[in-house]
């Protein structure tokens, strides 16, 4: 934890609240200039203040010792090829259960729905299978899971959707 980061952390999220280092202090029963403090980097709010801290600042105690960085837990570890074979199955059941079975049509509809796209054309365009394999992946990644960056490597045939994932590996430090 970097304390500058903090600082700016509670200055900025203050800041966004529209509330002054007064206003703050009154709130949390601490004076104006102890606000002044954590702002410059001087002190650190007492522990038993942070979640009273984070309530006013409408944010995680996480959040402010973060400096505002996102911090990923990874929950498990998914695979390209585990990714693949999830669309596949969407494509499966349309092929088993009929493409104008209540079910099919149910699923395709909600995604759609969900994702303002039309899904059915990863069945037959390489190109847009991709694209919606590396949406996957990256949704996959924002609920906490990890991927193996050589496995993103080995198993994108288009370089652009391959740099996308990386490029969000990277932003997001998995390596």
């Amino acid at each position: 934890m970097k304390i500058d980061k903090v600082a700016e952390q509670i200055c900025l999220l203050r800041k966004a609240k529209g509330l002054t280092q007064s206003e703050l202090g009154e709130r949390l029963g601490v004076s104006f200039q102890a606000v002044s403090k954590w702002e410059r980097g001087e002190t650190l709010p007492d522990t038993l203040l942070l979640p009273d801290l984070a309530r006013v600042l409408e944010t995680s105690v996480d959040y402010i010792l973060s400096g505002g960085e996102r911090q990923l837990e990874y929950k498990g570890k998914i695979s390209v090829a585990d990714m693949k074979k999830g669309l596949d199955c969407i494509k499966n059941m349309g092929e088993y259960l009929g493409k104008e079975n209540i079910i099919y049509r149910s699923a395709i509809k909600g995604i759609n729905t969900e994702m303002n796209t039309d899904i059915e054309p990863i069945f037959t365009d390489d190109y847009i299978f991709e694209a919606f394999l590396a949406e996957a992946i990256i949704q996959n990644l924002l609920q906490g899971m990890y991927v193996d960056i050589s496995d993103v490597k080995n198993n994108f045939k288009h370089e652009h959707f391959k740099k996308v994932v990386l490029d969000f590996c990277k932003r997001y430090e998995i390596k």
